[in-house]
């Protein structure tokens, strides 16, 4: 017998050895396949159990092959994950060194191979992957269960089920499907009470119910993969935007309300979204069990507004009628917010457009002379029999003084203010951290209000009773504040002068633009003080009052001081500091309180003439402020002139941010 003879034999032999012996006993030899694998793990087989926790059985969940197939891992082989499993038995032999399916360790390195292979563009997805595996590992549901503390809250597994995941793309029915089976998959295995409530809720109902796509799920809410606990500020303050995400103009609204502001400087304690409309039982307004039904309102707003809370108080009936949401555009709705609107916007643009038309004419009439060499006159004081060493006191210490608190507490007024006003803006957050947040924030903008209210009263108590004791003081007269005829004319007069049409009006004691400052003062105390004050105190304003009060006194409040905040670093800062005539600043007049013959009879040259021919000129003369003290003064107004141009910009980066 020939060897070929032999070698067919011994392949026979074989083959029927192959053919009559288990097909178990060569299945370790041969590639473990999925087809092998389901033989056991597939839908409909025998139950399969292991040994658990503490010795007790737990079941293996069987593969549905159909969905398997379907799902993002369908074309992966088994032992791909489970790389542990190196036989086909029924109690796996499994590899020493090998560690159970993780789908963290298995995505990280799948990244790791497509950067190296330079190929993270094609496969961007993967890279997505180990971001959402970073979140996770930051989350609430990373953190060891209380129950058994050897495990996470959740994995990947119960929410994604690596045998059937699959997110259908965007637009497809399938994609419906799947965005209604979100709750479940939250609800069902751990948040049962809150899909209960969720179910019930008008986000359910246009889930569940009418399949709307659009219509919130859990993870719009609280995020796929950086889920925080939802006592932490930081998901308290990413919810209200959760919710904005959705109702783009409540969000707006809201943020202009002091709750809103709370929010947007980086803090959670004021109401937000939740703290009224509830977390996953959100009811319309018209349902009788919603807490914003107008029954149950006022006991909802007592969940924050109660006596049981520090520094708060009971809310009262006029809560019920505040609106958290009113615009000032519909008038049909919030008649009130609009009327107020439209007044303020009108007075905005009235006293800008006129008063900085007035200092843009102003300038150029000034920098035109100038540029054609011409100069005040100057006063040959010697002629007039003066002694030239002299000045002229303009302002005695008391207004000095009172000025300059005035200044100091009006920016500390603005920067206050305008960091909750503007509290959207990147500055803001930043300035609330640096002075201790909105609740120290808003005390220093009381104490600073109040101060600024104080001195008021107290010069306006001591020029009246002053005037009423002189009964020479002519109420219209030249020496009065009180606007008269003359500032019409001398008004219409500057207008001329500026466009080269008349001669420079003669101005007396005061100039018509000296008098708008100090009446606006008068104008500012009553519209923003009343309104401060109102929502200073809420719950007695809410004894009196309907609640609407609080919307339109929050916006006039904020329009008012946006006002006088741009009108004094602006205009007031021109007239008194930046104009041609008065280069460089500042001008210390408000801080020495006395002015050289010159610049006296410059601008004020009627004021000059009365009192040369009058014989009074020299009941007003003093000695020249030393040169320490003009030194000092020079100081301190570029200081407080570059507070305020700060301020400035803050306020303008502010209103163009928003």
């Amino acid at each position: 017998m020939n060897r070929g003879t032999l070698l067919s034999l011994f392949l026979a032999g074989a083959a029927c050895l192959a053919w009559l012996a288990p097909s178990s006993v060569f299945a370790v030899a041969d590639k473990l396949d999925n087809v092998g694998c389901l033989e056991c793990h597939e839908s409909g087989k025998k139950k399969i159990e292991v040994p658990g926790k503490d010795g007790e059985k737990r079941a293996l969940a069987h593969i549905n092959t159909g969905k398997f197939t379907k799902s993002t891992h369908g074309e992966m082989p088994c032992v791909a994950c489970h790389t542990e499993i190196v036989d086909s038995q029924v109690n796996h032999a499994k590899a020493k060194d090998a560690k159970p399916a993780n789908c963290v360790s298995c995505h990280q390195a799948l990244w790791e191979n497509v950067k190296k292979e330079k190929l993270t563009e094609e496969k961007e997805r993967l890279g997505l992957v180990v971001k959402n595996i970073e979140a996770y590992k930051n989350s609430f549901h990373a953190k060891p269960d209380k129950d058994d503390p050897s495990r996470p809250m959740a994995t990947c597994e119960d929410c994604h089920s690596s045998h059937e995941f699959n997110v259908p793309p965007k637009g497809t029915t399938r994609r419906t499907v799947w965005h209604k089976g979100i709750p479940d998959t939250c609800g069902a295995k751990c948040h049962e009470d809150q899909l209960d409530a969720y179910t019930a809720s008008v986000h359910g109902e246009e889930v569940l119910e009418k399949g709307n796509v659009k219509g919130a799920v859990c993870t719009d809410c609280h995020t796929s993969h950086s889920i925080a606990g939802t006592a932490s500020e930081s998901f308290k303050l990413a919810n209200v935007q959760a919710c904005g995400d959705c109702h783009k103009e409540r969000l707006t609204t809201f943020s202009d309300t002091y709750h809103g502001q709370v929010r947007g400087l980086g803090y959670a304690y004021a109401a937000k979204c939740a703290d009224c409309h509830e977390s996953h039982k959100i009811l319309p307004a018209d349902h009788p069990k919603s807490t914003i039904n107008p029954k149950n309102l006022l006991k909802t707003c007592t969940k924050c507004h109660s006596d049981k809370k520090p520094g708060m108080r009971d809310a009262t009936p006029g809560f019920v009628t505040f609106g958290p949401h009113a615009n000032s555009h519909d008038f049909e709705k919030y008649p009130q917010m609009w009327i107020a609107s439209k007044f303020m916007i009108g007075l905005l643009i009235f006293v800008f457009a006129f008063f900085w038309a007035h200092s843009g004419l102003w300038y150029y009439r000034e920098w035109q002379d100038r540029r054609q060499g011409k100069r005040a006159r100057f006063v040959d004081v010697a002629a007039l029999g003066l002694d030239p060493a002299k000045h002229f006191r303009r302002f005695h210490w008391g207004w000095r003084i009172g000025h300059l608190v005035f200044a100091l507490v009006t920016m500390t007024l603005v920067l206050t203010g305008t960091t909750a006003l503007f509290a959207h803006s990147p500055w803001a957050p930043t300035v609330a951290q640096m002075l201790g947040g909105p609740k120290v924030l808003g005390l220093v903008h009381r104490v600073a209000a109040a101060l600024f209210i104080g001195i008021f009263v107290i010069h306006f108590i001591y020029v009246m009773q002053k005037l009423l004791r002189d009964r020479s003081f002519r109420w219209f007269g030249p020496d009065s504040l009180i606007p008269n005829w003359k500032d019409f004319s001398d008004c219409w007069g500057m207008f001329k002068w500026f466009v080269g049409r008349g001669p420079r009006p003669q101005f007396d004691r005061w100039a018509y633009y000296e008098k708008f400052d100090y009446w606006a003062v008068f104008w500012g105390v009553n519209i923003i003080g009343w309104s401060g004050l109102m929502l200073a105190f809420p719950h007695v304003t809410a004894k009196y009052l309907p609640g609407w009060v609080f919307n339109v006194g929050t916006l006039v409040h904020g329009e008012e001081a946006f006002l006088a905040a741009v009108f004094l670093f602006t205009v007031h800062f021109f007239n008194n500091h930046f104009r041609p005539d008065k280069l460089p600043p500042p001008d210390v007049v408000m801080f020495t309180g006395t002015q050289s013959f010159d610049e006296f009879r410059h601008d004020h040259p009627a004021h000059f003439q009365r009192l040369m021919e009058s014989g009074e000129l020299q009941k007003y003369l003093v000695e020249q402020p030393s040169r320490p003290f003009h030194i000092g003064s020079v100081i301190l107004g570029l200081t407080l002139i570059g507070i305020g141009l700060l301020l400035l910009v803050l306020v303008g980066i502010g209103f163009f941010s928003g």
